[in-house]
């Protein structure tokens, strides 16, 4: 009796185990659609967007010599929109831009990433509600080539198309690329490049360029970099 009950319960276990199995190869092979259909239409996007023409500049905060660039495309480009992200104290950039005579309404300053990898967790939201389908990402030598890595991989799961500009920095540059900071990023964006299809962090601190309280800024003090020409530099005393 105690044999009979083995064998029936052996067998159910196993009816069980075949039953779970195949649902989860179900499951699986309906992943595996998923992923291949949202490969293929992201892909599809992407090859009509790179016929496009910029609608949006992209510039990764490190150095005052990339606003100073990006002044120049502002004046000659004046409808195209501009994200800043962590980029110079605001006054140095709003200095920079009067300076150059460059319209300040289209563009924008986002303060909340702390790295690379932020500049694009917190700035993919704001071009996606901009409706961005090329961008042209501005940043320098001493980010690559894992920046342009990863805006290649997280803002293409998104469709959007990018072109970069690099500009060359003077003295040595305090930021150093290595390997291990290379694969460490360049994983956690192919693991964000899936989840920020549903996850949209927000930037609480996100400013127009035309808002920026000058006077407050004045009373408070602030140091801009020398190379940018502008403002208190660093090295005044």
């Amino acid at each position: 009796m105690k044999r009979k009950f083995t064998i029936k319960s052996l067998i159910s276990i196993t009816k069980n185990l075949n039953n779970l199995w195949q649902s989860l190869q179900k499951a699986i092979y309906g992943l595996y659609f998923v992923l291949g259909t949202w490969l293929i239409f992201t892909t599809i996007t992407l090859v009509v967007a790179s016929s496009r023409p910029v609608d949006a500049f992209f510039v990764l905060g490190g150095s005052i010599r990339r606003e100073t660039y990006v002044v120049q495309q502002a004046k000659q480009y004046p409808q195209i929109p501009i994200l800043i992200s962590h980029g110079s104290p605001d006054p140095c950039i709003r200095l920079i831009f009067q300076r150059e005579l460059a319209d300040l309404q289209n563009v924008w300053l986002e303060k909340c990433a702390n790295s690379t990898f932020e500049n694009f967790y917190y700035g993919i939201p704001i071009l996606r509600r901009w409706g961005v389908h090329k961008v042209m990402l501005i940043t320098s030598p001493s980010h690559l080539p894992r920046a342009k890595w990863m805006a290649q991989i997280l803002l293409g799961a998104h469709g959007i198309w990018v072109e970069s500009e690099i500009v060359q920095e003077l003295g040595i540059p305090g930021n150093r690329e290595s390997r291990l900071k290379t694969g460490l990023d360049l994983t956690r964006s192919l693991f964000w490049a899936i989840l920020s299809q549903i996850i949209q962090p927000q930037c609480s601190n996100v400013t127009r360029l035309a808002e920026v309280d000058m006077q407050a800024w004045q009373y408070r003090g602030f140091k801009c970099e020398h190379q940018g020409g502008v403002g208190r530099s660093e090295n005044d005393k």
